[in-house]
């Protein structure tokens, strides 16, 4: 009886197993990161977002409504700490992508100079609370993800890229590396080095140092690159400040000090004060409807290229560009919009800075986990939290910026016309207007016209007409005087 030979062909080794529960839940050896991994991207997404603690407050406070009425900012900072807090421990518990949230900034900006002047904080605040619950309608029929997959993969590269641009250009203008020159100077140049034409003061000195720092750090591929940087240009601007006494207006709006009492109890009185129709009673229906629209449309699609470009850079995109986990994604950001409205901190959202945690290895929620975790903790450490200064965590941005341009350009067909001059425009326009939205909007137009203009309007998908169509409007509210 013939025995049985015995193979010798040599079988394919297994894929890394997980560890543990949080292994696996998480996916993270799935994904090719490490608990460190993890850990140290949630920490740099925080220090490099924690700035809104700080900014949302003065911008919100800033402005009365239509009663006089101001918003008090120890509240405000409860709000927009504790809400940021939530929805990025939603995100990363259920969503499994490393990407923060929290107010958004042009949304704040619109809730504060358009919708508050013209009704009361808490009828405001119920127009933002109802964007949410459309873009969660939106989620729930399938349409937001639909809308999503009809951009052509070239296009969403270039909205990565665009992202990539528009955060470096924020941590240039964030850390006073350049500024804007008033419409009183009579130049056409927009932007100056420095202040004044030139780089002076030990704030910027503290930039520069760290940007080089950061750059050092990564291209000898340092472990924890640019949280390491971070953390010794704080120190750093700590001693620097306390040595040569700077003026507090030369760091910006957070000032390098130990603070004294780094203890500080949350106020949450403006948690729930909110009406979700009160607004509509003071401006009509019409104009009712066109607010919610604005904040919806800003939130919707600020947060799909935010979305797009962190997950890309991430490397959790499949072969044609999609997340697998995008519905969950974008559920939770509508999630954080009317979270947002309802806490009157303004609509919460998907964060670019959450690039500085995917540049740290982040790859799954467990840095989200890290990041919301912190925020928790920041609801009682605001004065330790907020200690941080621009200047030592704006270079993260300036040096993630290129890390996204490097990594998706090579992606984008320029030999095809009908898309490389969309992604152009995309890219450009972005960091141009400082705004995620516009530059989305015009790249949307021109592929669409592109496409009909050159007989190839079949391969653009009818969610990408309707979307085009609907920017071609919100670009022409102004001048049909439906903005006022």
């Amino acid at each position: 009886m013939p025995t049985q030979a015995t193979s010798t062909v040599k079988q394919p080794e297994s894929a890394p197993q997980p560890t543990n529960a949080l292994d696996r839940y998480f996916r993270i050896t799935e994904r090719g990161s490490s608990v460190a991994r993890e850990i140290r991207g949630g920490i740099a997404t925080f220090f490099t977002m924690a700035y809104i603690i700080v900014l949302n407050p003065i911008i919100l406070s800033s402005a009365a409504d239509k009663y006089g009425h101001h918003l008090a900012g120890g509240q405000l900072a409860t709000a927009t700490v504790l809400t940021a807090a939530l929805t990025t421990l939603l995100m990363g518990v259920i969503g499994n992508v490393p990407i923060a949230l929290a107010a958004g900034l042009g949304v704040n900006t619109v809730v504060a100079l358009q919708l508050a002047p013209r009704m009361s904080w808490p009828d405001a605040m119920g127009m933002v609370v109802l964007a949410g619950l459309a873009i969660m309608i939106l989620v729930a029929t399938g349409l937001r993800e639909r809308v999503m997959a009809a951009v052509p993969l070239g296009l969403r590269k270039a909205i990565a890229i665009g992202i990539g641009l528009f955060i470096a250009l924020i941590g240039l203008v964030d850390s006073g590396f350049v500024s804007r020159i008033p419409d009183a100077a009579h130049t056409t140049v927009p932007l100056q080095l420095g202040s004044d034409g030139h780089l002076n003061g030990w704030p910027v000195l503290i930039f520069v140092l760290g940007l080089l720092l950061t750059l050092v750090l990564l291209v000898r591929k340092v472990p924890g690159a640019i949280l390491v940087s971070i953390a010794a240009m704080t120190v750093l601007a700590v001693i620097v400040d306390s040595v040569a006494h700077i003026a507090p207006m030369n760091w910006g709006l957070t000032v390098p000090k130990w603070p004294g009492n780094p203890v500080a109890m949350p106020d949450f009185g403006l948690v729930g004060k909110v009406s979700l129709f009160g607004g509509f009673k003071e401006v009509g229906v019409l104009t009712g409807i066109l607010f919610v629209f604005t904040v919806l449309l800003s939130c919707f699609f600020d947060a799909m290229g935010t979305i797009l470009g962190v997950s890309d850079e991430a490397k959790l995109l499949d072969e044609k560009g999609d997340l697998p986990a995008m519905s969950k994604v974008l559920m939770i950001d509508g999630i954080a919009t009317a979270a947002g409205g309802a806490t009157s901190c303004s609509a919460n959202t998907c964060f670019v800075e959450s690039t500085a945690g995917v540049g740290e290895g982040a790859r799954t929620g467990f840095a989200s986990v890290i990041t919301g975790a912190l925020f928790a903790v920041a609801l009682f450490l605001t004065p330790l939290a907020t200690m941080v200064p621009a200047q030592a965590a704006t270079p993260a941005l300036v040096a993630v910026g290129f890390l996204i341009l490097a990594n998706s350009i090579g992606d984008i067909d320029w030999a095809d016309w009908t898309i490389a001059v969309p992604a152009f425009l995309t890219m450009i326009i972005m960091p141009f207007t400082y705004s995620i939205t516009i530059g989305l909007g015009v790249g949307f137009i021109v592929y669409s016209v592109l496409s009909v203009a050159t007989g190839q309007w079949k391969r653009v998908p009818v969610p990408m007409y309707v979307v085009s169509a609907v920017f071609v409007f919100y670009f022409m509210m102004p001048a049909l005087g439906l903005t006022k």
